[in-house]
C-alpha cells in the first residue's frame, strides 16, 4: 500500500477506492493530476498522468527517499516501481521487466528515461570506474537513439518513431556490466514524406542547423532546412526543440559510447546522402530518363565513396538477369522516383540498424562466466510507441497498433495469471472478473492463412502486377464475417470509409480505419539490388559494412526475402516470449489533454485511455475478494505495535497466529482471510483503521524510544569521555618513559665520545613533550660546552665569551662574523707596523692616566666630526674608555668616551664595517672600520662580542641593534645613516644627505 497520503490529494491507489466504477476513478485521476500528483498505484502497476512540465520530483533527494523502501512506504512514483523490481531481482536473483505503455505523447520516453537514471544512481556504491563506464554509457545511448530514431509529431513533440527493449545486465553484486538493445520497426516512411504539422527525424534538423560550417560545407549543405525536399515541411513547424544544442550533445554521447571519429562522419555523409537524394529531380526526353541536377550526382559519388557513373547507372538503370543473359533496363520517370525514395529510406533504416548493433558491440557484457562471477541477471525496459489515431493511418500505424494488441493480452494475462496464481497458492477462493479479452483482435492480424498479415504476405507473392484495391478486395472476401472488421463494401452506409482505399479495425482502444494506399510496397519493402552494390562496394569500410548482401552476382538466385510484416510479426511474438519469462512491473502512461497544456485535463480523452488500457478491470481484479495482501511477517513488522500480545515480539507459536490475535484485538476478523504465508484485507477501511491505529501508536513509540536513546546516547558519551582519558592519560605517561628511556639509551655512553654527543640525533618526543625536549637539549648543550670549554687554555677563554656573545646578538643578522679567524683586538700594532712605536708610547701615557686594565679593540675608522665631516681617526676600546686618536699626529688622544656612557651598537646587516656607538647624552660617535689588513677582512663581529661580553661580565646590558639604515643622535639631533655601494669607490666614505648621512662603500 502507499504511503498514507493526506485525502485533499486523492488515493494514493486506485485499489482503495471505495467504490469501483469509472466516475469515481475518473474523479480521483483527475483530483490528483490537479493537485500535482501524477503517479498512482493499482497495486503494483504505476498509472502515469504526462504532466507537460518539469517537476522537480526526481532529483538526488528524492532518489534517497525510494531508494531500498518497500512500494508501500513512500507516495506513488516510478523510482517506487524501479527500485522494486530492482530489489526483487537481487532477493529472488530472477529476472525482471518494466513495461511501459500508453498513446503516443503520454510519456513513455521520459518515464524509460527516470527509471534508467534510477537504477544507475543507486547501482555501484563502490564507484568502480568499469560499472561507472557501462551506466554513462546506458544513459548516453538514450540520446543518440532518441535523435535517430524519435520525431515531432502532432500529438508529441518527441515522439519515439520505433521500438525499442533494453536488457540491462547486472552481477551477483548488483551492478550494471552490460546491455542489449532490441528495435523494432523503424517508421522509415517519415524520412521521405510527414504529414502536415510534423517533421522528419529529429537527426536532419539537428545536422543542418547545429552542424559546424566546416562540416556542413565538407557535406554540401546549407544551413537553412527549407532548401532540402524530404525535410522542408517539417522546418515550418513550431516546436520547443533546440536542434543546434542537442546536435552538440548527440556528438558527445557518441564519442562517450566509442564511436570512432570516421564512423560519426560516416553517419553525418549518409544524412547529408539523404538530403540531397531529395533534390534529385528525373525527367524523361523521349524514351529516356535524365537526372535534371546532374551536380547532386557528383556530390553523392563523394558522400558515398564511389564513382559517379556507379550513381548514375543505378538510379536510372535496373540490371536484369534473364538465364544467362544480363541486360540493363532503364527506369520510367516515376520508377526512378520510387527507386529514389526507396534508397532513401532503406538507406536510414540501415543507418538506424547498425547505431543500434553498434551501440550493443560496446555494452554487451564482455569475459563474464558465471560459474566465476556468479549469476547473470536482467531487468528490460520496453519503451515502445503507443497506440496511433492519425488522420491517414497507414501500414506503420496498422503494425504499431498491431503491437499494442499484443502487449494489453500480455499485460491481460500476466495480471490474471499471476492474481489466480496468489490465490490458489494461498487457498483463497477466487472470484471471475469479467474483462475484454482481446485475443480475438490479435488473431484478426497475426492468424496463419487467415490473418490480416497472411493476405497481405499471399497478395505480395502473387505473379503479376498486384494492387492495393485487390488486397483490399481479398481482406473483404475473407474477413465479411468478422466482427471487428469492415470496410465500405461490407458497410455501404458508412459514408466515413471510402470505396477501394478504407477499412476498419475494431482495436481494444477503439475503431481506427487504415487507408490501404502503399500497403502493398510497404510489405515488400523492395530495394533495387543495384543500390545494394553500388554502396557495397563503396570505398567506405563502414558504409560497405553496412551492406552485405550487396556482395551477390546478379545471376545469383536467392530466396524470397521475408515481407516486412512478417519480420515485424516474428518480432512481436519474440518480444512477447521475452516479456512473458521474466516478471513483469508496469508503468500505463495516460495523455491528459491534446494541447500539451499542464493544466487540461479532458475527461472525456483520459476515460476513453482508462478503458482501453483495461485499467478499471485491472483495479477489479487486483480487488477481486481482497484490496490489499501481505506476508505475515512483513504485517506484523508494519502493524505489531498495535496489539500488546505482538509489541515488541509475539510468544506465539507462528506469525500466523500472531497475525489472528492481532487482528482479532482490533475486531477485524470477519474483513479479513488467512492464506499459508499471507494475510488477505477484503476493504480499503480495514486498512486504513489499522494505518491510522499505527500512527497513534508510533508517535507514542518514538517519543519513548527517543527518551530511551538520548539516554542511552549520554550514558555512553560519558563512558566513552572516561574511558579516551583513561587512555589518553596511560597511553601519555607510556609514551613519556618510552622517550626518557630512549633518550637515555641513545646518551648513555656520551661522556666518552669524542664529540660528547653532537653526531646522537634526538628522537622525536610526543607532544606533551616538546617544551621538554627543548629545555633537555638547552641543559645537554650547556653541559657539552662546559666540558669543552675545560679544554680550552686559560688564555683564549677571553676571545672564546667575546664570540659567543657575538654569535647571541648578531647571528642570523649578519652574515660575516668573523668568526673563523682569531681575533687579537688590539689591530693599531698589526695594521701599521711603521707607527708601533708611537701608538704603544700613547697607550702606555693613558693607561697610566686612566688606570685601564685592558685593550678590548683598537682599529683605524672613517668618522663624522662635530663639524659634519669625514675624517680618519683611530680608536682605541679599554675596559674603561673610548677613546678617538688622530693617526696623523702620532696617535693623539682626542676626547674620549667613558664606556658607562655608552647604552648601545647598531651594526647595519651588509657586509660594510659601519658601526655607531649610542651614548646617554645623545652624542652618538658614527665610524666606519677601515684600513684593515687584509682589506676584506671583517671586524665588526669582533667589536662588536668584546664590547658585549665585557658589558655582561661587568652585569650591564648593551643594546645592540642590526638595522638599516641606522638611526642615530648627532648634538641631540635625530639622523639617518644609509649605506650605499659605488662601483668606483675605492675607500668608504661619508657625505651629508637631507636626512643625516649616507656612507658610500665600495662595490668590487
Amino acid at each position: 500500500m502507499a504511503e498514507h497520503e493526506s485525502l485533499e490529494f486523492g488515493k494514493a491507489d486506485f485499489v482503495l477506492l471505495d467504490t469501483v466504477s469509472t466516475p469515481e476513478f475518473m474523479a480521483n485521476l483527475k483530483l490528483r493530476f490537479e493537485k500535482g500528483r501524477i503517479y498512482t498505484y493499482i497495486g503494483e502497476v504505476v498509472v502515469s498522468v504526462n504532466p507537460y512540465r518539469s517537476m522537480n520530483i526526481y532529483g538526488r533527494d528524492t532518489i534517497e527517499q525510494y531508494k531500498d523502501r518497500e512500494l508501500y512506504e513512500r507516495p506513488p512514483h516510478l523510482f517506487a516501481i524501479a527500485d522494486a523490481a530492482y530489489k526483487a531481482m537481487k532477493r529472488r536473483n530472477k529476472d525482471n521487466c518494466i513495461v511501459i505503455s500508453g498513446e503516443s505523447g503520454a510519456g513513455k520516453t521520459e518515464a524509460s528515461k527516470y527509471i534508467m537514471q534510477y537504477i544507475a544512481a543507486i547501482t555501484n556504491p563502490g564507484q568502480r570506474a568499469e560499472v561507472e563506464r557501462v551506466k554513462n554509457m546506458l544513459l548516453k545511448s538514450n540520446c543518440v537513439l532518441e535523435a535517430f530514431g524519435n520525431a515531432k509529431t502532432n500529438r508529441n513533440d518527441n515522439s519515439s518513431r520505433f521500438g525499442k527493449y533494453m536488457d540491462i545486465n547486472f552481477d551477483f553484486k548488483g551492478d550494471p556490466i552490460g546491455g542489449h538493445i532490441s528495435n523494432y520497426l523503424l517508421e522509415k516512411s517519415r524520412v521521405i514524406v510527414q504529414q502536415s504539422g510534423e517533421r522528419s527525424f529529429h537527426s536532419f534538423y539537428q545536422l543542418v542547423l547545429g552542424g559546424p560550417e566546416q562540416l556542413l560545407r565538407s557535406l554540401h549543405i546549407q544551413k537553412d532546412p527549407a532548401a532540402y525536399n524530404y525535410i522542408k515541411v517539417g522546418r515550418q513547424v513550431k516546436s520547443s526543440i533546440n536542434d543546434a544544442a542537442d546536435f552538440k550533445a548527440v556528438a558527445d554521447a557518441m564519442k562517450v559510447i566509442g564511436f570512432a571519429p570516421e564512423e560519426i562522419q560516416t553517419v553525418y555523409k549518409i544524412l547529408a546522402t539523404i538530403l540531397h537524394l531529395g533534390n534529385m529531380k528525373f525527367a524523361s526526353d523521349g524514351d529516356v530518363t535524365l537526372i535534371e541536377n546532374g551536380k547532386l550526382v557528383s556530390v553523392l559519388g563523394e558522400l558515398l565513396s564511389t564513382k559517379q557513373e556507379n550513381v548514375e547507372k543505378a538510379l536510372l538503370y535496373r540490371t536484369v538477369s534473364t538465364g544467362r543473359d544480363v541486360i540493363d533496363k532503364q527506369h520510367t520517370e516515376q520508377e526512378a522516383s520510387y527507386g529514389r525514395d526507396a534508397l532513401a529510406k532503406a538507406i536510414y533504416e540501415r543507418l538506424f540498424c547498425w547505431i543500434v548493433g553498434r551501440i550493443n558491440d560496446i555494452i554487451e557484457v564482455k569475459n563474464y562466466d558465471a560459474k566465476v562471477h556468479g549469476k547473470n541477471t536482467v531487468i528490460g525496459v520496453l519503451d515502445i510507441y503507443g497506440f496511433e489515431i492519425f488522420q491517414n493511418n497507414s501500414f506503420e500505424q496498422f503494425c504499431i497498433n498491431y503491437c499494442n494488441e499484443k502487449l494489453q493480452q500480455l499485460f491481460i494475462q500476466l495480471v490474471l495469471r499471476q492474481e489466480q496464481e496468489e490465490y490458489q497458492r494461498e487457498g483463497i477462493p477466487w472470484k471471475h472478473i469479467d474483462y475484454f479479452n482481446n485475443q480475438i483482435i490479435v488473431d484478426l492480424v497475426e492468424q496463419q492463412h487467415k490473418g490480416i498479415f497472411a493476405i497481405l504476405d499471399e497478395a505480395c507473392m502473387n505473379v503479376g502486377k498486384v494492387t492495393d484495391e485487390m488486397f483490399l478486395q481479398a481482406l473483404n472476401s475473407k474477413l465479411a464475417k468478422h466482427a471487428h472488421y469492415s470496410s465500405r463494401k461490407l458497410c455501404p452506409t458508412d459514408k466515413s470509409l471510402e470505396f477501394d482505399r478504407d477499412f476498419r479495425i475494431r482495436h481494444y482502444a477503439g475503431n481506427v480505419v487504415y487507408s490501404v494506399v502503399s500497403f502493398i510496397d510497404k510489405n515488400k519493402d523492395t530495394l533495387f539490388q543495384d543500390f545494394k552494390r553500388l554502396l557495397y562496394n563503396s570505398s567506405n569500410p563502414v558504409l560497405k559494412a553496412m551492406w552485405p548482401e550487396g556482395k551477390l552476382s546478379i545471376t545469383e538466385v536467392t530466396k524470397r526475402p521475408l515481407t516486412a510484416a512478417t519480420l515485424f510479426k516474428n518480432s512481436m511474438i519474440s518480444l512477447v516470449e521475452n516479456l512473458s519469462s521474466k516478471e513483469p512491473y508496469y508503468v500505463r502512461c495516460i495523455k491528459p489533454n491534446d494541447m500539451k497544456s499542464p493544466l487540461l485535463f479532458e475527461d472525456e480523452r483520459c476515460r476513453h485511455q482508462v478503458e482501453y488500457l483495461g485499467l478499471l478491470e485491472n483495479v477489479r481484479v487486483r480487488r477481486a475478494g481482497f484490496a490489499y495482501r501481505q506476508t505475515y511477517e512483513r504485517f506484523l513488522q508494519r502493524y505489531k505495535m498495535i496489539s500488546q500480545f505482538t509489541w515488541p515480539n509475539h510468544d506465539l507459536p507462528t506469525d500466523r497466529e500472531a497475525v489472528m490475535r492481532l487482528v482479532q484485538g482490533c475486531g477485524f476478523e470477519q474483513d479479513v482471510a488467512y492464506g499459508k504465508t499471507k494475510v488477505f484485507i477484503r476493504t480499503p477501511r480495514t486498512l486504513f483503521t489499522l494505518e491510522e491505529q499505527r500512527a497513534q501508536m508510533v508517535q507514542r513509540i518514538v517519543i519513548f524510544l527517543q527518551k530511551v536513546w538520548r539516554g542511552t546516547i549520554a550514558r555512553l558519551q560519558y563512558r566513552r569521555m572516561r574511558a579516551a582519558l583513561t587512555i589518553i592519560r596511560f597511553y601519555r605517561r607510556y609514551k613519556v618513559k618510552s622517550y626518557i628511556r630512549e633518550v637515555a639509551r641513545r646518551f648513555h655512553n656520551v661522556l666518552g665520545m669524542k664529540d660528547k654527543g653532537k653526531h646522537v640525533k634526538w628522537p622525536t618526543p610526543p607532544k606533551v613533550l616538546r617544551k621538554f625536549e627543548e629545555a633537555l637539549q638547552g641543559i645537554y648543550n650547556r653541559w657539552r660546552a662546559s666540558h669543552l670549554i675545560r679544554t680550552l687554555p686559560p688564555e683564549d677563554l677571553p676571545q672564546v665569551r667575546a664570540k659567543v656573545a657575538a654569535l647571541e646578538t648578531l647571528k642570523g643578522h649578519r652574515a660575516d662574523l668573523g668568526l673563523q679567524r682569531a681575533w687579537e683586538g688590539n689591530y693599531l700594532k698589526r695594521d701599521k707596523p711603521e707607527a708601533v712605536s708611537s701608538f704603544t708610547l700613547v697607550s702606555s701615557e693613558l693607561q697610566r692616566k686612566d688606570k685601564f686594565m685592558s685593550v678590548l679593540f683598537s682599529c683605524h675608522v672613517r668618522k663624522i666630526n662635530r663639524f659634519n665631516k669625514a675624517e680618519d681617526r683611530a680608536i682605541l676600546i679599554t675596559d674603561r674608555h673610548l677613546y678617538k686618536m688622530d693617526p696623523l699626529k702620532q696617535y693623539k688622544p682626542m676626547k674620549s668616551i667613558p664606556l658607562y656612557n655608552v647604552t648601545g651598537v647598531s651594526v647595519s646587516p651588509g657586509k660594510d664595517q659601519l658601526v655607531a656607538f649610542h651614548t646617554k647624552d645623545s652624542r652618538d660617535l658614527i665610524a666606519c672600520l677601515q684600513g684593515m689588513v687584509p682589506p676584506s677582512e671583517s671586524r665588526v663581529g669582533e667589536l662588536v662580542g668584546v664590547l658585549a661580553s665585557h658589558f655582561k661580565s661587568e652585569k650591564r646590558k648593551l643594546q645592540v641593534s642590526t638595522v638599516s639604515p641606522i638611526q642615530c643622535s648627532m648634538h641631540g639631533k635625530k639622523c639617518t645613516i644609509v649605506v650605499e655601494t659605488k662601483i668606483n669607490q675605492s675607500q668608504p666614505d661619508f657625505t651629508k644627505s637631507r636626512s643625516g648621512y649616507i656612507l658610500s662603500v665600495p662595490g668590487n
